[in-house]
């Protein structure tokens, strides 16, 4: 009966070195490419908060590094990611009730960011695209977008765009 066991888990061994379905979590798949550049992202929005170019080109480039196993070139890469931020906009979300001053303040707001990216596919130019992405965090209508909340807003933000565009280039999504 131990023979019985031994060969069929041989046999099953076997069949199962010939599958070739490849999956991996991140979604990619197979890539043909070996290398992926980020150009800077400009900032050429209306409304400029020093930093955030460069905040968001760092956090595309380590969203790719960390999800893939491509290598990170400064010039000639077989994908290329490139682009401007577009749009920093704060906007009152929520009115609170007019005080005893009568004023009216915001209860809520919320910083919006859009960013238009470039994507190039050296290998497969099909998969080439401009498009822009935008996502938005609120705050409390009493704080500014200033020290730990605009940090914490550009983490949330960043990390949602840079996974779309993700998605978006190499997901497939």
């Amino acid at each position: 009966m131990k023979k019985i066991y031994s060969l069929f888990a041989l046999l099953s061994l076997f069949m199962l070195s010939g599958c070739t379905i490849k999956y991996n979590f991140t979604g990619t798949g197979k890539i043909d490419a070996k290398t992926f550049q980020v150009n800077f992202f400009q900032n050429n929005a209306d409304l400029v908060e020093p930093g955030i170019d460069r905040t968001f080109t760092l956090a595309l480039q380590d969203l790719i590094m960390n999800q893939t196993n491509l290598n990170l070139v400064s010039v000639n890469g077989d994908l290329t990611y490139e682009g401007e931020i577009v749009d920093y906009r704060i906007t009152p979300m929520t009115a609170t009730a007019v005080g005893s001053n009568g004023d009216v303040g915001a209860a809520q707001n919320r910083l919006s960011i859009r960013i238009n990216v470039r994507f190039m596919n050296k290998k497969k130019e099909t998969d080439d695209f401009e498009k822009p992405f935008e996502f938005y965090y609120d705050f409390p209508g009493q704080d500014l977008p200033t020290g730990a909340v605009l940090n914490d807003a550009l983490k949330t933000i960043f990390e949602r765009i840079t996974q779309d565009i993700f998605n978006e280039s190499l997901a497939k999504w």
